[in-house]
């Protein structure tokens, strides 16, 4: 795989990234709830290198070409927004002191993989965008190789946005608690949304 294509995939994965969308919206509210960000992106990274394994083995593929396998992971991913969202607008994350609300640090973690895990923008990436990268002709390393690494290139971009996110989250929205609700409120109701936005769209085509 020549530099070229290295840099294409890399602006085009970057443009993706930067699409402020669930995984923004997490490490947004683990920052202003006082939870340790690097904890939430480790989570959100994770998750996408169970991604990276799983088109590296082939089984995207089976999944692309399954319709009703790629609908009950995009519904169950869905659905899962729809409720992390419902709870961020039911109790909005306000800035904490330290790290002294740190007991649920598994959960953070957890919570971060699941929603990248489940993220309907990663499946679209490994699913439809990763592949047109892939040289199959004369290439020095097998498909699998090359899958590999562009997946480890997607983890490395993951992990530099969603770190400067949440840090700059909780940096100019620490000591501004009612602008720091606000934030968190719209951050669920992106989550909320999208995710009913899933729901009706993959139920219509389904029906």
């Amino acid at each position: 795989m020549d530099s070229g294509t290295l840099i294409s995939f890399l602006a085009v994965d970057l443009l993706l990234v930067c699409v402020p969308g669930a995984d923004w919206a997490y490490v947004i509210g683990a920052g202003l709830r006082g939870r340790s960000v690097g904890l939430a992106v480790t989570g959100l990274v994770s998750g996408y290198a169970l991604h990276t394994a799983l088109a590296a083995a082939g089984l995207a593929v089976l999944v692309a070409g399954s319709p009703a396998l790629l609908t009950a992971l995009t519904v169950a991913g869905a659905a899962y927004l729809v409720w992390l969202g419902w709870s961020v607008l039911r109790r909005p994350g306000v800035p904490q002191a330290g790290e002294a609300v740190e007991r649920d640090r598994w959960r953070v973690f957890l919570r971060g993989a699941t929603i990248s895990g489940l993220n309907p923008k990663g499946l679209l990436l490994y699913l439809s965008v990763l592949p047109q990268f892939l040289v199959t002709h004369d290439a020095r390393l097998p498909v699998p190789a090359q899958t590999a690494g562009l997946g480890l290139l997607h983890m490395a971009c993951c992990a530099a946005v969603y770190a400067t996110v949440g840090g700059l989250a909780r940096r100019l929205l620490g000591a501004r608690p009612a602008a720091a609700r606000a934030v968190t409120r719209t951050s669920g109701a992106a989550m909320l949304g999208i995710g009913a936005f899933l729901l009706v769209q993959r139920l219509a085509l389904g029906g």
